[in-house]
């Protein structure tokens, strides 16, 4: 059974767009105060060194002037704010060529980006080879390189006109800014890091052809390489590091959301492997590119199943679980970059589990019994542990993962969370895990039997409790598709495929998938247990409803059924129709 968690899919990103964060100048603040400050200025003495003598030999230091009092010299040369009528009017003068200079802009087409290209390519043909020329004489050669500097920030602009970037990639501009990255100058590899990063920002309103163009010529260059190469030189105390970093996993988060490219990153089995050591070195507070570097990794892993058997074979599973194991009593704080590191760890061990493989790494390194856990004591991991639980037993080969979460005594766990109030999709994980759990355990084995004994103790709770559950999504999707029903028949039949889409999406709001699982739970407990069916018939009695509602749940489910590899969940689903009959 599709969950929606694997029909939606939760972007490689967040969708608010991340920023840097900086570190303000302390010389830009005390301008600030002198913008903002009051009308006066108070002074004290600075503290310093007093030697002996200080008096006779005190050296005069210049203060902050006082502000200038309005009420005197009425008609000074003071007077205007200290400046003469003539200086004012050079002043003006000088503003009104300024903006007129503005209004000039240079226009960005074509033959600007051949310009900027060709100047660009002379600027490091030049700063080349005056280092070549003065390789132990640096002042000779850095003049050149400030202007170097210049021209690669200058290349930003570009972010501005993506229509320019099949031109800007059909020069080989792409490729020599590219090869920066390999300067022996860090701050100018830094520098190209960052403008490429700008160029294939996700903000930037570039149509597809344009961005391919511009990336299949970076990745032409050997940007993989080359951006791994940097990171593995840069020292995260220097500030301009940090930022070449930050702006590395920029790069590395765009080129993932296209899935081919996503793939290629991958096989770089070096990129994976800084990916996942950055995202847990030992950090307090967790930096924002520790959580950075696991948000990346969860892109990655999200985007292709092979990343995810590279991440397992890396030991990923086993490395985050520890990592996870720090927040089972604990919570980060609300709204910090701990938070969303958590967040980012939950998401790469739940993509994990959805490969046969990761699902055994997961046991190996008792992943449900820290998840059972969190279900027990933790607060803000405990809908997550959920949804991890429900990855790691849905599919066919889940058997490993439902025994072992019986043998750790998880069931008292999980039917308590389920006699609960829960928000919408806690109680959809919670709803999934007792599917699979009906639908993995072998038929008379002691982890079945327990399982079923936990439906029907205490006069049937737990199923009065379904019951209830199913009256309620019943009600509330039929509502919705009264709504859908009307609108479909205004709809023009062009119309109206367009629309499926959307209607489908309103009674999985609704509550569509929850109440298909429930009918499917309660179709297991007719087929299993003559009390549990007997209890169900009568509940259904009260409504002037029979199994009969359950078995067209039951067929349309299978009808919905369009992807041959789940043709293990048509034939169970079959199997169930028969047992109702």
């Amino acid at each position: 059974m599709t969950s929606v968690d694997e029909l939606f899919k939760k972007p490689g990103a967040p969708s608010q767009k991340r920023r840097l964060e900086t570190v303000r100048d302390p010389r830009e603040i005390y301008k600030q105060a002198k913008l903002n400050g009051s009308s006066s200025i108070e002074h004290s003495r600075q503290p310093g060194i007093e030697d002996e003598g200080a008096d006779d030999d005190k050296v005069a230091r210049p203060t902050l002037p006082l502000e200038f009092d309005d009420t005197e010299d009425k008609d000074g040369r003071f007077f205007g704010g200290g400046l003469s009528n003539n200086t004012a009017e050079v002043l003006d003068f000088i503003d009104e060529r300024e903006k007129d200079d503005q209004g000039k802009s240079e226009k960005i087409d074509a033959a600007w980006v051949r310009r900027i290209s060709l100047n660009f390519e002379k600027r490091i043909t030049k700063n080349a080879e005056l280092r070549a020329k003065h390789e132990g004489e640096p002042q000779k050669f850095m003049s050149s390189e400030a202007d170097l500097d210049t021209d690669i920030k200058s290349l930003a602009i570009l972010s501005e006109h993506p229509d320019l970037y099949s031109e800007f990639a059909r020069l080989g501009c792409t490729a020599s800014l590219v090869s920066l990255l390999a300067h022996e100058n860090t701050d100018i590899a830094i520098d190209a890091i960052e403008v490429i990063s700008e160029l294939i920002d996700e903000d930037v309103e570039s149509e597809q052809e344009d961005w391919d163009a511009l990336v299949d010529a970076l990745l032409g260059a050997d940007l993989l390489d080359l951006v791994f190469q940097n990171v593995s030189r840069m020292n995260e105390t220097s500030d301009s590091d940090r930022t070449g970093v930050y702006h590395v996993l920029a790069i590395l988060e765009a080129l993932s959301s296209r899935t081919s490219v996503a793939e290629v990153i991958g096989k770089h089995s070096s990129i994976l492997q800084w990916l996942l050591s950055r995202s847990t070195r030992d950090e307090l507070p967790v930096t924002q590119n520790k959580q950075y570097a696991a948000e990346v990794l969860a892109v990655l892993l999200q985007s292709s199943n092979d990343n995810i058997h590279r991440f397992v074979d890396l030991n990923g599973v086993d490395v985050f679980l520890q990592a996870l194991s720090a927040f089972r009593r604990r919570d980060p704080t609300k709204g910090s970059e701990e938070e969303e590191f958590m967040e980012n760890l939950f998401d790469c061990v739940a993509y994990a589990v959805d490969v046969t493989y990761g699902k055994e790494k997961f046991v190996e390194a008792e992943g449900v019994e820290l998840c059972l856990i969190m279900l027990k004591e933790g607060k803000m991991g405990r809908p997550r542990a959920l949804r991890i639980l429900d990855h790691a037993l849905g599919g066919p080969f889940g058997t490993m993962c439902a025994e072992r979460l019986v043998e750790a005594a998880g069931l008292k766990q999980v039917f308590s969370l389920f006699m609960r109030k829960q928000d919408s999709s806690s109680r959809e994980h919670v709803l999934g895990i007792l599917a699979s759990l009906l639908r993995l355990l072998p038929g008379d084995s002691s982890h079945r039997i327990r399982l079923l004994g936990k439906f029907v103790e205490k006069e049937y709770e737990k199923i009065n409790r379904l019951m209830q559950l199913r009256r309620d999504y019943a009600s509330s999707v039929a509502a919705v598709e009264e709504e859908v029903d009307e609108e479909r028949q205004q709809a023009s039949v062009a119309d109206r495929n367009d629309l499926e889409g959307g209607w489908f999406s309103r009674k999985l709001d609704a509550g569509l998938y929850s109440l298909q699982t429930i009918d499917i739970v309660l179709a297991w407990l007719v087929a299993e247990d003559d009390g549990a069916k007997s209890s169900i018939v009568e509940k259904l009695a009260g409504r002037d409803q029979g199994l009969d509602i359950l078995k067209q749940s039951l067929q349309a489910q299978i009808n919905g059924i369009t992807n041959d590899k789940d043709d293990s969940i048509a034939d169970m689903l079959s199997t169930l129709l028969a047992f109702l009959a």
